[in-house]
């Protein structure tokens, strides 16, 4: 009474102490002080112990606002802070939380998703550009107690076009009805890529391996009939096939292996001094003793300098782009093989042909890995989809760059540009 009476500043006569209970449990205590004289009666006493009663609730309300308070924020943190893509929905699909890998996911900010509906800020669609968010999310009729998959592609404000894949997490309230949508979003652009170039790589060697396999085996079957009495010529030509698949075969192991080395980093140049006029002349003789139906010209200007480069490599660049010249003009005609100076101490070398040519939506696609023209000819003409994506690789390794000028119906010219590099006095 004393302390009391001198943080009052008035003297305390009669002090009452209630317990503020919540069940079977104290949780504090309430101290009722009386400065006049007169005793606390059982209905002062009624009173208070009503008002201790409320007091309780109260204190306890404000300790679990607090923790709740707290978890809250936990929770944010954890959101806004996690590696994958989350948002929080409402039973009406609605976005309530957008955080910040998510945002960087998709480049759409908190202020622009939060309050919209998830299918408008996503709008996930197939491939075929068929709306995943209006055909097929689990939200719609979600069932209970089950964790929901989606994927589709989104197109980012940049452009730039990811697979996103969404993991749903349904949480309901005491009555059984829907109160919140917690999604997992996670960009799975790397591993569909992955997942179509293994169905494409299996396609391509399995058709690509196939065919020269069942002829070889045709002809060595053929030619070793025991009842059959060949002539010298068909002999020939039987064994010519043969050994014409097997360098089929052979180059197509070959490109697969470089594929494979690219795709581990291990591309490796051995670098020499090379002169590209007569690299070039002897690429043109060897293909030319290929065709009947075409005319290979070298097209260089006199003094054309020589380049610090790959012999063996810069020669598969050659063969590669020559023979995809001999192979896509069907009708035959001339190629032109040649060479110009470019700027800052660099050189071009061109293939040009007067084939079927290439459409401008497939000009920078036909250097990825395993893509062909979708056309009766291409499809028609062995080949894996390799070969150019090695003449890129080879080229970039060099420091260089390479590219396609093509008309369809009109033939295509392929340009090689590489530095010229410390060369010296000295060329192959």
């Amino acid at each position: 009474l004393a302390l009391a009476s001198r943080a009052a500043g008035v003297p305390l006569r009669q002090v009452v102490m209630l317990p503020l209970e919540i069940g079977d449990e104290i949780i504090g205590h309430i101290f009722i002080f009386r400065a006049r004289g007169a005793a606390f009666s059982q209905n002062d006493r009624q009173v208070l112990s009503a008002f201790a009663n409320q007091a309780a609730i109260a204190v306890h309300n404000a300790k679990l606002y607090q923790q709740v308070s707290r978890e809250r924020e936990r929770l944010d943190a954890i959101i806004e802070n996690s590696g994958d893509g989350v948002m929080m929905l409402n039973p009406y699909r609605i976005i309530q939380t957008w955080n910040r890998a998510l945002a960087n996911l998709t480049g759409i900010s908190p202020d622009e998703a939060i309050g919209r509906p998830c299918y408008e800020v996503l709008n996930l669609h197939t491939s075929q550009g068929v709306s995943v968010c209006h055909t097929a999310c689990p939200l719609i009729n979600p069932p209970a107690d089950q964790r929901l998959y989606v994927e589709g592609i989104h197109h980012r404000a940049d452009g730039v076009k990811i697979t996103l894949a969404d993991n749903y997490a349904l949480q309901y309230d005491d009555e059984g009805h829907l109160a919140q949508v917690i999604a997992n979003v996670r960009d799975i652009t790397h591993l569909k890529e992955a997942e179509e170039l293994k169905q494409t790589l299996l396609s391509v060697i399995s058709h690509e391996l196939k065919t020269p396999v069942s002829i070889i085996k045709g002809y060595a079957g053929t030619l070793a009939r025991e009842d059959a009495n060949w002539d010298r010529e068909t002999l020939a030509e039987g064994l010519a096939v043969i050994e014409e698949e097997a360098d089929r075969l052979d180059r197509l192991i070959t490109n697969l292996l470089e594929a494979s080395r690219l795709q581990a980093g291990g591309l490796k140049l051995k670098l020499s001094y090379v002169n590209v006029v007569d690299l070039s002349r002897q690429a043109v003789e060897n293909l030319q003793a290929t065709t009947d139906k075409h005319t290979i010209e070298l097209d260089f200007p006199p003094n054309f300098p020589p380049i610090r480069a790959d012999y063996e490599r810069l020669r598969e660049v050659l063969t590669n782009l020559i023979g995809n010249a001999i192979k896509y003009s069907p009708d035959g005609g001339t190629i032109r093989v040649g060479g110009r100076l470019a700027e800052n101490d660099r050189i071009r070398i061109f293939v040009s042909d007067e084939g079927i040519g290439i459409p401008p939506g497939e000009q920078e696609r036909i250097f990825d890995r395993f893509h062909r023209v979708d056309n009766r000819l291409a499809r028609q003409t062995p080949g894996t989809g390799l070969g150019l994506y090695l003449v890129r690789a080879v080229v970039e390794a060099h420091g260089g760059r390479v590219w396609v000028e093509s008309t369809p119906g009109k033939g295509s010219t392929f340009w090689v540009e590489l530095p010229i590099g410390d060369t010296g006095d000295e060329a192959l």
